[in-house]
């Protein structure tokens, strides 16, 4: 059947606007923010094929994922991404934490605040500053060698992060920036800008107190 061959008022678009959006299916809903099909496909088989894709891979599904569905073109798979990303950061419940502060970050670091050895760990963000992860990368005395870029960013980039802050703790309880402490800063700051992965802070956490390392 031809959405033209529907009843007005079974229409997608018209039976929103009628009765609520609440009143139709998920396969209607799909047909309403597509609109109308093209010469490749009818509307149903691409909202039939878009559904099919956004309930196996839920709202992390991918550009290249619909891309790859005939009759989706760029200006729909624009809005059904912004559609599935709108409802993740504002609509969708969790218990994850929007991280704006350097003090919300620090509540995520009090289990390493007074370890014996240094622990740096990365806090992976979406793009509504929401807590994605938090991951223990490395134990062990700081140096660039030992946190490398690739070690930071490999994960960040699975969880398609749009940012990250990274800490450390110092069990001196010395608060100063080391030398290590600087390149490292330097090196994933760098890295982050070369793959669109915003290095938001550097944190120094001791038993007491914190402090944020210059960016450069």
């Amino acid at each position: 059947m031809k959405m033209s061959d529907k009843l007005r008022s079974d229409r997608p678009r018209e039976k929103l606007q009628i009765k609520g959006a609440s009143a139709l299916s998920d396969f209607e809903l799909l047909q309403a923010l597509i609109g109308s099909g093209n010469k490749q496909a009818d509307v149903y088989k691409i909202a039939r094929e878009t559904l099919k894709l956004i309930k196996a891979s839920g709202a992390e599904v991918s550009y290249d994922e619909l891309a790859k569905i005939t009759g989706l073109g760029l200006a729909k798979i624009t809005e059904i991404l912004a559609a599935l990303e709108l409802s993740k950061r504002y609509l969708l419940k969790t218990d994850q934490p929007i991280i704006d502060s350097p003090e919300k970050a620090v509540e995520q670091l009090s289990d390493i605040r007074d370890k014996k050895q240094e622990y740096f760990v990365c806090l992976t963000l979406d793009g509504a500053n929401r807590l994605i992860t938090r991951r223990i990368i490395t134990i062990g005395t700081l140096t660039s060698s030992l946190v490398h870029p690739r070690e930071v960013f490999a994960d960040a980039i699975t969880d398609r992060a749009a940012s990250i802050i990274v800490a450390h703790n110092h069990p001196s309880g010395n608060l100063e920036a080391s030398d290590a402490d600087r390149a490292v800063t330097r090196r994933l700051n760098e890295a982050g800008s070369l793959l669109g992965i915003n290095l938001i802070d550097h944190l120094i956490v001791t038993g007491s107190s914190y402090q944020r390392i210059n960016l450069p």
